[in-house]
């Protein structure tokens, strides 16, 4: 094979500093291969430029869905340095591909839009894009990818001051491609988890933290929720206290082999307890006197809720066991918000059903459900993770030593 020219493939929605960067690659006699309107760009502009058909020997077909998907494009951007690949390419009578610049269909844009169509969504999947960056990011052990219009001026400084890329700046080009990749995916399955996953694996919120915090959703990224709505409407704050408060009484349960109760409020417990059962005295403290047949579910949300009443005013309660009617009647009379057990009887629920005016909000959580993987969570547009508190206590093997 003739004499490798270093070859770039640019193919992008955004053109901002497109002109720029088709200047800098020509001045360094850097071949340029683009597509679309890419390619019209930088023709116009009057700078050498060949249409990616040029090695696919394919024209652009379907309206433009399918332009750069072909093995000259992606063989030439994944062969390494080895001997193997050289063998290929030179079999296939394919050149090498040494920079990719690449960003993707305005699909946050698209969905942003008042009442957009499923199909107008579709319409601003990238394929073919995400395929570039992928394989170039993949690569770039030689290869550079380029995804953001921000980083050519310093790729443009460093190809003139060195003649090459520096293996650490193709590293961060190419972490930065991953990225953009992951965030666009994760909006596409966003946009069709909302309209093809509803009550399932999503639930739409009212709103979040306040009411102004619009929209507001819960989701899973696979299966389904771990939890059903049965009653109301929960909100953002809501769920945080359910979902906090469930595994504290599960695992208080679990260690003691008794039912538990917490009483939440703002994800704080303002009370927890097992069920234990109560005294006369005790019966009068926790103003529980007029319930008959209190059950030790039933004795354990009274001690939860009495140990502090000023601040479980208002709470959301977790159980840990199959809620009965007792333990329904004295929720029945406090000022809650909601609850999270993992069943109820059917009197309870009729008549936890009839809590405020019919909207208190009842959850049945999946008391098999065991999450996956790490913890994550997003504050102020910092993520925190962490391995999940899977620590297991009991009486005999725990806190020995205090």
């Amino acid at each position: 094979m003739a004499e490798h020219v270093p070859t770039a493939i640019v193919s992008v929605y955004d053109k901002t500093g497109l002109l720029d960067l088709a200047k800098g690659l020509t001045s360094h006699g850097i071949r340029i291969l683009a597509s679309g309107g890419t390619s019209k760009m930088i023709k116009e502009a009057g700078f050498p430029v060949e249409d990616v058909s040029t090695i696919t020997h394919a024209p652009e077909m379907l309206s433009g869905r399918v332009k750069t998907l072909h093995p000259a494009v992606h063989a030439g951007i994944l062969a390494r340095d080895i001997q193997s690949d050289e063998k290929d390419l030179i079999e296939q009578g394919i050149e090498k591909v040494d920079y990719v610049v690449c960003n993707l269909y305005p699909f946050k844009e698209t969905i942003s839009k008042i009442n957009v169509t499923i199909e107008e969504a579709v319409e601003e999947i990238d394929i073919g894009g995400v395929t570039l960056l992928r394989a170039a990011a993949k690569n770039h052990s030689r290869v550079t990818i380029l995804s953001d219009p921000e980083d050519y001026p310093g790729f443009l400084q460093q190809l003139e001051a060195n003649g090459s890329i520096s293996a650490s700046a193709r590293k961060i080009y190419a972490l930065k491609a991953f990225e953009h990749t992951a965030a666009y995916d994760s909006a596409i399955s966003d946009f069709f988890r909302r309209r093809y996953a509803e009550n399932t694996q999503m639930l739409k919120l009212r709103y979040g933290a306040n009411p102004h915090q619009k929209p507001a959703q819960a989701f899973v990224n696979t299966g389904s929720l771990p939890f059903r709505v049965l009653n109301g409407s929960p909100g953002y704050i809501n769920l945080l206290d359910a979902l906090n408060s469930w595994p504290l009484v599960r695992e208080l349960s679990r260690s003691l082999n008794l039912p538990a109760a917490a009483s939440f409020k703002h994800v704080s417990p303002a009370g927890a307890a097992v069920g234990l059962p109560l005294s006369d005295i005790e019966r009068k403290i926790y103003f529980v006197e007029d319930i008959e047949n209190l059950s030790p579910l039933a004795c354990a949300y009274a001690r939860a809720r009495g140990a502090d009443r000023m601040s479980s005013f208002g709470d959301f309660i977790a159980l840990s066991e199959k809620v009965d009617l007792p333990t329904a009647q004295i929720i029945s009379k406090e000022v809650s918000d909601g609850i999270i057990a993992p069943d109820y009887s059917s009197a309870a629920l009729e008549l936890l059903s009839k809590k405020k005016g019919g909207k208190y909000c009842v959850l049945q959580i999946d008391a098999d459900y065991i999450p996956e993987g790490t913890e994550t969570r997003e504050v102020f547009g910092v993520s925190l993770q962490q391995k999940p508190n899977d620590a297991k206590y009991s009486p005999n093997t725990s806190f020995t030593d205090i």
